[in-house]
């Protein structure tokens, strides 16, 4: 190979070479750094103090507040770049370690502050501090008692993260074991005489189900009902309000309905004196009616106004029931066969809407409105059993026509067979 041939050809290697390791650099992920802590003279001789004093200065470089330029001194005073002890000195200022009844005025500082907070963001409410104040935790705390909840109880400390971080003890879905970090503490809640048994009882309701089994951030959470700051205990009366933040319907049609007047007269809590509070099951048709475990019977004879029309209400809900599962068999078994149920899917469709609609209609306890809703799905289901039925019809018809005509070909073939049999040969 002539030299001039052989340096172009080490050039184009060379040349692909360096292009392929470039690309590969580039496409090649940046290796991940750990954030260094900020550097001031808290963390610098704390990170070489070892063990319980190092901990915070190791752990502070995730906090929220130190990824927007807050650091020690702004909650324990002091001064970070005096030399020393003299960073320590209360006479600059220096707090140590808040007391609890200090803690909502430590927080207060920047947190009561729209000046502070719209400089970070401007949607994060300044009223915490006002709001703690009127809770059960907040006004215990302003008569002396140090065992409550404070802002660094729920939130944490060393490092504080940002609510949306899922590793926060109040992310939605760590809200309830971190409540539950006292509530179901059988000896910190004996001075108070309060049940314990919540978290375990919401662990098994419909909606610790959904959050914490399937992670829906939908689910409400302890203080969804009870409210975060200002948490207090939902009144018997404002129960239904509480519950309408999410089913507003169903709050609407017991207002109107008789058990409105009821409950008030005999100081019931609304929707948790049939459903319960911490440990809701899903609703079930059961609910409904004469015997256990219907609701209905702990309040009502079966041969009561009230219990006829739980019975009426049920028989109508299991009716409709009755029907759209017959009905969706029957399609079903159509379009296995090979049929197109496009039409019957429809009125299908809508008849579970409306067992749907009828089971939301029984908190009005309006036995025209439920009635009327079940009718529709029944006449909606049938229609669909019809076609359902048609389909099944047509596919036996086609079996039918499919033997009729095997038959007639078997007895052409076998007629054509002999007449071939018996013809002479030329």
């Amino acid at each position: 190979m002539p030299d001039r041939a052989r340096w172009c050809v080490i050039t184009a290697v060379a040349g692909l070479l360096w292009f392929f390791s470039t690309g590969l650099a580039a496409a090649a992920p940046a290796p991940q750094t750990v954030p260094e802590p900020p550097s001031d003279g808290c963390i610098t001789c704390h990170r070489n103090l070892g063990g319980r004093l190092a901990a915070p200065a190791l752990k502070i470089a995730d906090d929220i507040h130190v990824r927007r330029g807050f650091t020690c001194t702004a909650c324990h005073g002091g001064d970070a770049k005096a030399p020393g002890m003299e960073a320590m000195d209360p006479k600059r200022g220096f707090v140590g370690r808040p007391k609890p009844a200090d803690l909502p005025a430590v927080c207060g500082k920047c947190h009561s502050s729209p000046e502070i907070m719209r400089r970070f963001n401007p949607r994060i409410p300044t009223d915490e501090v006002a709001r703690f104040q009127t809770s059960v935790h907040g006004q215990k705390l302003s008569a002396g008692d140090q065992r409550v909840a404070t802002c660094t109880s729920c939130h944490g400390v060393h490092p504080i993260l940002a609510v949306t971080d899922s590793r926060s003890p109040v992310f939605p879905s760590s809200v309830p074991a971190t409540c539950a970090r006292c509530h179901a503490d059988a000896a910190y809640m004996k001075p108070y005489g309060i049940p314990i048994t919540q978290y375990a009882e919401y662990k098994t309701s419909v909606h610790g189900e959904a959050l914490l089994g399937r992670g829906s951030k939908q689910a409400p959470a302890c203080n969804d009902c009870h409210g975060n700051h200002g948490a207090v205990p939902p009144g018997v009366d404002s129960v239904a309000n509480v519950c309408a933040q999410c089913h507003g319907s169903q709050r609407d049609l017991f207002t109107r309905s008789p058990h409105r007047a009821a409950f008030e007269s005999m100081g019931l809590p609304q929707c948790t004196a049939c459903h319960g509070n911490h440990q809701i099951s899903r609703p079930s048709d059961e609910m409904v009616g004469t015997s256990p475990p219907a609701v209905c019977a702990q309040c009502h004879q079966a041969d009561s106004k009230g219990g006829v029309a739980a019975k009426v209400i049920r028989t109508a809900l299991e009716d409709l029931k009755q029907s759209t599962a017959a009905a969706g068999d029957l399609v079903a078994r159509a379009e296995n066969a090979g049929m197109d149920m496009s039409d019957a899917k429809l009125p299908l469709s809508d008849a579970r809407t409306q067992l749907i609609l009828a089971r939301n209609l029984a908190h009005g306890l309006s036995l025209r409105e439920v009635q009327s809703a079940t009718s529709e799905g029944v006449g909606l289901s049938r229609k669909a059993a019809d076609l359902g039925r048609a389909g099944l019809a047509e596919i036996e018809f086609r079996r039918r026509g499919l033997v009729a005509a095997l038959v007639v070909i078997a007895v052409l073939s076998l007629g054509l067979y002999l007449k071939t049999r018996t013809t002479p040969g030329p």
